[in-house]
């Protein structure tokens, strides 16, 4: 139980002097990242669909 409280410590001290800044920033980029993921997926799906592939 000891070494758990301590690895906690440690997890909360790195941890601490993060900013708001930074975590905005990444999630914005990774919510970018995922918006364009999802557009090249529906893109390949309606490309498919329009083309007459057939999803046997």
């Amino acid at each position: 139980m000891e070494k758990l409280i301590l690895v906690k410590e440690i997890y909360i001290e790195a941890f601490r002097n993060w900013t708001s800044l930074i975590l905005t920033k990444y999630f914005k980029a990774f919510s970018w990242f995922c918006f364009g993921l999802w557009l090249v997926t529906m893109y390949a799906f309606i490309f498919r669909v329009s083309t007459g592939f057939a999803f046997n």
